[in-house]
Parts: structure tokens; sequence; C-alpha cells
């Protein structure tokens, strides 16, 4: 349910093509909202079905030119019902946690050198989010507009720097593990011996 609204958000900071769009998700949006070329192409045409946008009209007819989009009020109303919706936080899904729990059981064989990719991938995205909020967020950018975009970037920076402190930390334990599964039998979970 949350592509539409990220695209009514989109469209409101300002009024776009569908390829428009998709530039901007790739740029800003995308860093913690993802979506296809299709999935935002589909998405515009519901919201256009549903009276939340409209195609704005062309300045000059010309064959094959890109449709614009802007958000209509019952658009914006719809964002702004969203937005003060309550949600709860979704529970954490992570492949990298499960398949260090897997490691728990099968060996830990393969899995440091893919910990210290991921641990490079997360230091990349970091320096970028840095990068991003020294150009974009000096200390005289005080709007409330901008301080909201900025906590969104803090969100992300601080979600980086855990990521990259956490792996940090796990690879100093790898010298100490085996790289094989345990050959015994685990204790059941409820503290009782099989034997």
């Amino acid at each position: 349910m949350s592509l539409p609204h990220a695209i009514l958000t989109a469209l409101l900071e300002k009024p776009s093509s569908g390829l428009e769009l998709t530039r901007r998700f790739d740029k800003s949006i995308g860093y913690f909202w993802s979506a296809t070329h299709q999935q935002i192409y589909r998405e515009l045409g519901k919201l256009e079905a549903e009276g939340h946008i409209r195609t704005l009209p062309a300045e000059q007819p010309a064959r094959g030119q890109k449709k614009r989009y802007e958000v209509l009020p019952t658009g914006r109303a719809e964002l702004a019902r969203w937005t003060a919706a309550s949600q709860d936080p979704k529970p954490q899904r992570d492949i990298l946690l499960l398949r260090l729990r897997a490691a728990a059981v099968v060996g830990t064989a393969g899995l440091e050198a893919d910990l210290r990719r991921h641990l490079e991938l997360h230091r990349r995205q970091l320096a970028e989010y840095e990068e991003i909020e020294r150009r974009d967020f000096p200390p005289d950018r005080d709007a409330p507009q901008d301080r909201l975009r900025h906590l969104v970037l803090r969100a992300g920076i601080d979600l980086e720097t855990f990521w990259t402190q956490w792996l940090t930390h796990a690879l100093k334990e790898f010298p100490e593990l085996p790289g094989q599964a345990p050959s015994q039998e685990p204790e059941p979970a409820d503290g009782t011996s099989s034997g």
C-alpha cells in the first residue's frame, strides 16, 4: 500500500512524468522505498483511475510526448490520511541474520568472505549518505520540510553506521569460530537433555 503514497509524495514535491519519477526514485526515495519502472507506471494508472492524480495538459501537442502528472486534492487528502494513520513497526526480516543462525548448525564455510563484502557495501552506502548530507543539508538549511527530509537521511546514516559497526564486530568473532558445524545434536529448546 505504500508505493502509491511514495508516488503521491514525489508528485507533490514536483509534477513529473513516469520516467522522471523513476529517475527520482533511483536518486532519493529509492534509498528507502524502491520500485521498478513497471511498478511506477502501473501505480500511476491506478492513481489516475482513482482520481488522485491527473495528466497535465501538454504545452505543445507532440507525438510521443511524455505524460506529466500532478496530484489532485483527493490525492493530497489520501496522502494526509495515510501519513496521520497509526502503523506498527514491521518485523525485521534479514537474510544475512538468518544465514548466521543457520551457520550455527551447518558451519560457517564461505560466510566470512560474504560478511566482508557486506561490510564494504555498507561502508560505501554510508559514505554516499554522508556526502548527500554535506551537500544538501548545510547548517543554515532549516526550513521544516528540509528538517523532515534530513531526518529521513539521518535514519539511513544511522542504519548504515549500525551495520558497519555490527559487521566489524561480527568479523572479529570469526577467527574464534569453527569452520564446520558441531557434530553433536543441539540441546532441545526447552532445556531438557535427550540423554
